[in-house]
């Protein structure tokens, strides 16, 4: 939505104060922009409109920006309405998500020790860590923020998979990371959430993060609708559940660590 109304804000700019000198080097400009922008590793999966939006772009150099607007200002003005959210594509058949929350334990007092520098290189190697897994397992980084990240996956399994990923490559860390052991703590959980303007909210998302709280450094914590939702092929083990109470949901709850170590 934001490279959109980039495109937008450009044809304005053109527009209203007649500088139509020059337009098509500031188009080929934004093309390489958007380019640019395409191939920052912000999230897992980037969405297929940014594509026409490049479309677009190309043609504001080659055709002029008249005769785009003469001819496509509909399909200009329709492009947000042909976005179909990445979160919406992911969800089941049933509509529900498996939403994933992580971060690194301890991680103000890891900077206090490391200080800035070291600690920016450490979150840098993490998030790598992080995305190359939700990448290879289709999920979708919704946000992240600091050491923490909110995913969100289509089915359980490949929210299971990420997740034991991550923990087994920080077992063995990249070289990046060797000398500053990090524990990271993540939760998931399996439900519907209400999507808006690409982001993910409702009492599962909460509830996903409080999970996630309960964890500590190197577990994984699920819900039973997470471990419900996979099979005995999916190859996961769960440890007895335990009973706990979530902040700011009522009554108590039942969650499972996955049992990711080999051996």
């Amino acid at each position: 939505m934001l490279l959109i109304l980039l495109v937008a804000a450009v044809v304005a700019l053109v527009g209203v104060t007649g500088l139509w000198r020059g337009e098509r080097g500031r188009a080929a400009k934004l093309e390489e922009d958007l380019a640019r922008e395409r191939a920052k590793p912000s999230r897992a999966g980037a969405p297929p409109p940014l594509k026409a939006v490049l479309q677009t772009a190309a043609r504001l150099r080659d055709e002029g920006l008249g005769e785009v607007l003469r001819s496509s200002f509909e399909e200009l003005a329709g492009l947000a309405e042909e976005v179909e959210p990445e979160l919406r594509r992911l969800a089941a058949d049933d509509g529900t998500l498996t939403i994933f929350f992580s971060d690194i334990e301890n991680s103000t007092a890891l900077n206090e020790g490391m200080g800035d520098r070291s600690w920016l290189k450490v979150l840098e190697s993490h998030d790598r860590v992080i995305r190359r897994e939700v990448e290879r397992n289709s999920g979708y980084v919704v946000k992240s923020q600091g050491d923490g990240f909110m995913v969100a996956f289509s089915g359980a399994p490949e929210g299971l998979r990420s997740a034991t990923g991550i923990q087994r490559r920080l077992q063995a860390p990249p070289r990046s990371l060797r000398g500053k052991k990090i524990a990271v703590r993540i939760g998931l959980h399996t439900g519907e959430a209400v999507e808006k303007g690409g982001d993910l909210f409702g009492r599962n998302v909460a509830l996903a993060a409080r999970v996630a709280d309960q964890a500590t450094g190197g577990e994984i914590l699920v819900t039973d609708e997470v471990s419900e939702a996979v099979g005995e092929d999916d190859g996961f083990e769960f440890g007895e559940p335990r009973e706990v109470e979530l902040k700011g949901l009522p009554g108590t709850h039942l969650v499972r660590a996955v049992e990711w170590r080999d051996g």
